[in-house]
C-alpha cells in the first residue's frame, strides 16, 4: 500500500539521522575519555584509535536499539502532528495496520542487533581487554611521553623527556628523579636511548649528564658528571583484571550455565527482543493530540524506555545472584512489556472507536 511504502521511506530517513547523531555523541564522549588516558600515559596514542573502534562495536547494539525506537516514534509522532494520521484513519486504515510496516522495518535491525550482541560484542570487549593488558605490560621507558612527568610503576622514579625520536629510539633533555636508601638522586642528561642486552634485559642509557645525590633537607649533596649512565628498566607484568563474562563467547555461556554466565546470556538475548518490542510500543506511544501538549507522549516514551532498560539490568543482576532463574527473569520482563503493549493498543483503539461513533 501507499502508506506502507511512505512509512518505510520515512523510517529509513529518520533512522539514519538518529543513528549518526547518537554515534557522534558516543564517539565524542569516548574519544575525550581515551585522550585523557593517553595524556596521562595509561594508554598509547596509537592505542586510542583501536580502543575507540572496539568500544563503538560494543556500544552498537544499544545504539541501534535506541535508533529503532526513536525512528518509529518520531515518524509516527510527526504524522499525528501534521494530521496525516487523521487522513489515514478516515480512509479506513486501522492502527493495527501500522504493525506490519514497523515489523518489516525492524526485523533487519533486530537481526543486526542480535548478531552484534551475541557474536561481535564479546569479541570486541575481549580484544579491548587484551589490548589494555599489552599496554599495561609496557616497561617504564616505553610509557614515557615527551613533555609529561611520568612516575614508574614502583613509584621509585620520575621521568621527564623534552623530545622523543621514535624512529631512532633517542630522547633529548632527560630528567630522572629517584629515591634509594633515603637519598634522593636527580639526573639530567642531554640525550639518551634504550638498549636491550642479549639476555633480554633493557636499559635506559643516559649520555653526557650529571647526577645530584643527597639527603632532602640538608646541603650535603654530591655532584657526579658522567659520559654514560645505564639504568635497568624493569618490565612489568600485565595487570590481572578481574574476570568478566562480557568477553566470554555465547557458545561458552551455554556450555557453562553458571549464574554469572546465565546473567550475561539474559542481557545478550534481551537486547534484540527489547528492540523489537520497543519498536511496536512506539506505535501507540506516538499519539499526539494537536490541540494539547505535544511533548507528553515523548516524556512517556522516554520513561518507558528507561524503565525497560533498567529492568533488564536488574534482572541480569538478580540472575547473577541466583535470586531468579533464567526463564523467569528473562521472559518475565518481556512478557510485562508485551502486556503493556497490548494495553496501550487497546486504549488507543478504544479511543478511535469512540471517535468514529461520535461522528
Amino acid at each position: 500500500m501507499i502508506f506502507r511504502k511512505a512509512l518505510l521511506r520515512e523510517f529509513s530517513t529518520a533512522a539514519l539521522g538518529t543513528f549518526f547523531v547518537l554515534l557522534g555523541i558516543t564517539i565524542t564522549t569516548q574519544l575525550v575519555r581515551l585522550l585523557g588516558q593517553a595524556a596521562s600515559g595509561a594508554i598509547t596514542t596509537p592505542g586510542v584509535v583501536a580502543l575507540l573502534g572496539f568500544t563503538l562495536v560494543s556500544y552498537l547494539p544499544v545504539l541501534l536499539s535506541l535508533t529503532l525506537f526513536i525512528a518509529v516514534l518520531m515518524t509516527l509522532t510527526r504524522s499525528y502532528r501534521d494530521s496525516e494520521m487523521v487522513v489515514w484513519f478516515s480512509c479506513g486504515v486501522s492502527l493495527t495496520q501500522w504493525v506490519r510496516p514497523v515489523v518489516i522495518f525492524a526485523v533487519p535491525l533486530v537481526f543486526t542487533i542480535g548478531l552484534l550482541s551475541l557474536v561481535l560484542t564479546p569479541w570486541a570487549v575481549g580484544k579491548a581487554e587484551e589490548f589494555r593488558r599489552q599496554m599495561d605490560s609496557r616497561d617504564d621507558a616505553s610509557a614515557i611521553l615527551p613533555g609529561v612527568f611520568r612516575e614508574s610503576r614502583q613509584a621509585e622514579r620520575v621521568y621527564f623527556v623534552e623530545e622523543v625520536s621514535g624512529s631512532e629510539n633517542l630522547v633529548a633533555n632527560v630528567f630522572v628523579s629517584s629515591t634509594q636508601h633515603q637519598k634522593t638522586g636527580v639526573m639530567v642528561a642531554s640525550r639518551g636511548f634504550q638498549e636491550t642486552m642479549p639476555n633480554g634485559d633493557r636499559f635506559l642509557v643516559l649520555l653526557d649528564g650529571r647526577r645530584y645525590e643527597g639527603e632532602p633537607g640538608t646541603a650535603a649533596y654530591k655532584i657526579f658528571e658522567f659520559a654514560r649512565y645505564a639504568m635497568r628498566v624493569e618490565t612489568s607484568e600485565g595487570v590481572q583484571r578481574a574476570p568478566t563474562t562480557k568477553t566470554v563467547p555465547t557458545a561458552e555461556l551455554l556450555l557453562g550455565p553458571t549464574p554469572a554466565n546465565l546473567a550475561e546470556l539474559s542481557w545478550r538475548v534481551g537486547l534484540p527482543l527489547s528492540a523489537l518490542i520497543l519498536s511496536l510500543l512506539a506505535i501507540p506511544l506516538s499519539f499526539v493530540n494537536p490541540r494539547a501538549g505535544r511533548s507528553m507522549n515523548l516524556v512517556l516514551a522516554l520513561l518507558i524506555y528507561m524503565v525497560y532498560s533498567n529492568l533488564l539490568s536488574i534482572v541480569q543482576a538478580s540472575i547473577a545472584q541466583s535470586r531468579v532463574d533464567l526463564a523467569t527473569g528473562l521472559w518475565g520482563v518481556h512478557v510485562v512489556m508485551l502486556m503493556l503493549l497490548v494495553l496501550l493498543f487497546y486504549r488507543r483503539l478504544t479511543v478511535f472507536s469512540l471517535f468514529r461513533l461520535s461522528r
